[in-house]
């Protein structure tokens, strides 16, 4: 995630600001240019963009902030459809006569609202594939319904659908340890998700299956077969060795969900470090010479392995600061050679810029 700074005043705002707290000018995200804008107000209920990249365009807020104070997106005024590219790619929304549902989907909006700035700033694909062989992304946000079966977190077609209860924190924390996995977030949830479409969109039935099996396994397995017995026997032994997590194991569409979801994780964490002006500092070499500060990104360390070499040791800080406040690592994870060429796979099909590679 880049950083925001108030176009009017110049103050640190942040991508779920609707205002700044150094000069009070409303804000509006413009998905167009990927900024958070300072607005002015103009006439009839739109406003004047003052993000140097909106070049004085006018805007409306998305209906669902105005009327639900859920999404701080912003519409072109000549744009007929009354919600923001984000809000109009829900399918159903929470049960709003619910009091609770409200803030859990306003939770859910703002970690939607980060996959979808990474997929806007990836250049990945938010529409269906020509001809209607893979649907478009879409959101499901249900909730359970007494004398029904609980609504399972998960993928199809494109439709994602998510547990509203899960942007409960102590229930989602019941869960975590109950399913003892070391990491879950909402967010999480919806980077992993996104990434069953992905692969639908952008591996299956293209050349790139055959580099996917070679790396990933065969997807033709039994997948409920495959669950069953990762849920009744847990990951093999030394699965550390060759996947990210133990739930990535049970399965090659699971195991490519589970890789393709860390690298996003590492893309958002990496560049919203380098908006920060985070730079590393090696320790003194052996020979007694320093190396230079490096910056996290930029040059050559946009290929996949400067991405890399950058993340571990990044992780490496990251913790130990968590830790140093009696927090959870950030990070909990370690990546395994292995994983490392499957990300390397993952961060090939998805690049937009095949000198990046």
């Amino acid at each position: 995630m880049k950083s925001f700074q108030c176009d009017h005043c110049g103050s640190l705002v942040f991508f779920e600001s609707v205002n700044c707290v150094g000069c009070g000018h409303a804000l509006g995200f413009i998905p167009e240019v990927l900024d958070l804008s300072a607005l002015e107000p103009a006439a009839a209920g739109s406003w004047k963009a003052m993000s140097p990249g909106s070049a004085g365009r006018f805007f409306r807020p998305c209906i669902n902030g105005g009327q639900q104070a859920v999404c701080n997106w912003l519409v072109p005024v000549d744009d007929p459809n009354p919600l923001c590219v984000s809000c109009r790619l829900n399918v159903t929304i929470p049960d709003l006569g619910v009091a609770a549902n409200h803030d859990r989907w306003h939770r859910l909006e703002l970690a939607k609202r980060r996959l979808v700035y990474a997929f806007l700033r990836l250049g990945l694909p938010l529409d269906g594939a020509p001809g209607g062989v893979n649907a478009g992304l879409r959101f499901n946000f249900l909730g359970d319904a007494p004398g029904s079966p609980p609504v399972l977190t998960g993928h199809e077609h494109g439709l994602i659908t998510v547990n509203i209860l899960e942007a409960d924190d102590p229930e989602r924390e019941a869960r975590r340890v109950s399913l003892h996995e070391p990491f879950r977030t909402l967010l999480g949830h919806f980077r992993h998700e996104a990434s069953h479409y992905l692969w639908d969109r952008l591996v299956d039935r293209t050349p790139w299956v055959e580099k996917f099996r070679a790396s990933f396994g065969d997807e033709t397995a039994d997948y409920t077969s495959s669950l069953q017995r990762h849920y009744q026997q847990g990951p093999p032994p030394g699965w550390q060795d060759n996947y990210v997590s133990g739930y990535a194991s049970s399965h090659p569409w699971e195991d490519w969900a589970e890789t393709c979801a860390h690298y996003l994780h590492m893309m958002d964490a990496i560049e919203t470090a380098d908006a920060c002006g985070l730079v590393l500092q090696p320790r003194q070499q052996g020979n007694g010479a320093t190396p230079p500060p490096m910056s996290v990104m930029g040059g050559e360390r946009a290929s996949f392995n400067g991405i890399i070499d950058t993340w571990r040791p990044m992780t490496c800080a990251l913790n130990s600061l968590n830790r140093g406040m009696g927090l959870p690592d950030l990070y909990p994870f370690v990546l395994s050679a292995v994983v490392g060429e499957k990300m390397r796979l993952v961060h090939e099909i998805l690049s937009p810029n095949p000198g990046n590679r």
